[in-house]
């Protein structure tokens, strides 16, 4: 991982046990595949103890309360994304990038502006039947008849609505369709060493670029009635274009699959809130938001300090790497109250930070909302219980990933 300088210029000395959290035994760490199991309790004591939290070895601090995560989510001039945003992945140095979630205003203001001008509201709206016929054509494969039987739901459903989807969005021909969900499958190929940076998802990755190079000119003479097409008329360059197409790609994918992943697991283990689900779905938009709160797909936010941050007299000295966690927020007793561990889809809707805060929040928030929606109702319409085996099922992990990559299920 390439290291940016920490030097201390702190109240607190950011290798002494108060900052580092030893004199309390918190020991937090997201490539701890172990803690990555229940990171829970971990987190809760980093809320209660050391809310700026510094780890020696891994040279970077971590905010976990929901009013400091929102907070620095929102504040762009002192937490910066043009760094990077994943741990391992921090460069000492601004990327240079055309995506927007590696950009800080004023040249994120203008990437932003210029996408929504194509990546509207009414054009994710519109894909609603698209979607419903995706996941009703993926629950007929599946269905294994009135004996019921074992399925892997990730592999076999949720991971596959949210690539197929996109494809969509993005205009990609019938013919191609399989060959691109394939290659998105890929671009997320986890290696135990190297997690996504590994040969096979890079190799993915570039050849997912050189088809949307390739696409962007064809659409240039032949426009259609696509997101892409419609990226070219916005004013991006050709590599902003692409950029987006496969930020949406990455992005959108894993957020979703993770979501409903997450969400298959939680009401089976809360049958009676299932229950309510299928008597009700109307409740089900108010479920997607409490999955989210809870089991975060996306746990973990990184920032790059650009000048001293002092938070609850701790200073993180400038050019260091924070960890905003996400999912430490969702479950926030200051935030949510005493209960802020239970699952409830009948809970009163508060902010969650789920999907960022501020300028940096998902531009494809209702796409997911709506894949996740509209994929719940369709599978408790056709399927209204289920078991998941969870001790065989195979958990997904990185250090900003938290879900799994198999889920096995009983329907």
């Amino acid at each position: 991982m390439p290291n940016a300088a920490v030097t201390p210029s702190s109240t607190v000395d950011p290798t002494s046990e108060e900052a580092s959290g030893s004199s309390s035994g918190v020991e937090y760490d997201p490539m701890d595949p172990v803690l990555d199991e229940s990171p829970y309790e971990v987190w809760r004591a980093m809320r209660d103890q050391q809310p700026v939290y510094f780890n020696p070895r891994r040279n970077f601090w971590a905010l976990s309360r929901y009013e400091d995560v929102a907070a620095a989510l929102k504040d762009t001039t002192r937490f910066s994304s043009a760094h990077g945003n994943v741990l391992e992945l921090m460069s000492p140095e601004p990327v240079d990038s055309g995506m927007m979630i590696l950009n800080d205003p004023p040249s994120h203001t203008r990437l932003r502006r210029l996408v929504s001008r194509a990546f509207t509201l009414r054009r994710t709206a519109a894909l609603e039947e698209d979607v419903r016929a995706i996941c009703r054509e993926l629950l007929d494969a599946l269905d294994p008849g009135p004996g019921g039987g074992e399925v892997d739901l990730m592999q076999e459903y949720a991971a596959q609505i949210p690539s197929r989807v996109i494809s969509r969005l993005l205009g990609v021909p019938g013919e191609d369709r399989e060959r691109i969900r394939l290659l998105i499958d890929e671009c997320f190929h986890l290696d135990e060493e190297h997690g996504f940076v590994n040969d096979v998802a890079l190799t993915a990755m570039g050849e997912l670029g050189t088809y949307l190079d390739r696409r962007l000119k064809h659409l240039a003479e032949e426009p259609g009635d696509d997101l892409l097409s419609a990226l070219t008329g916005a004013g991006l360059t050709r590599r902003e274009t692409i950029d987006f197409a496969m930020l949406l790609v990455m992005a959108g994918t894993e957020t979703v699959g993770r979501l409903l992943g997450w969400a298959a697991l939680l009401l089976d283990e809360h049958p009676d809130q299932r229950a309510d689900l299928v008597a009700d779905p109307s409740l089900i938009p108010q479920a997607v938001e409490e999955v989210l709160r809870f089991e975060g797909p996306s746990p973990v936010q990184a920032r790059f300090t650009t000048e001293d941050v002092t938070l609850h007299d701790v200073t993180i000295p400038a050019r260091s790497i924070v960890l905003l966690l996400t999912s430490s927020a969702g479950r926030d007793e200051r935030q949510y109250g005493p209960d802020a561990g239970v699952f409830d889809i009948h809970r009163e809707q508060r902010h969650h930070v789920s999907f960022g805060y501020g300028v940096h929040f998902c531009l494809g928030a209702s796409l997911a909302r709506l894949e996740s929606r509209i994929a719940l109702e369709e599978l408790l319409a056709r399927f209204p219980s289920w078991t998941v085996d969870r001790d065989r099922s195979v958990r997904a992990h990185t250090s900003t990933v938290r879900g799994w990559s198999r889920l096995l299920v009983r329907l």
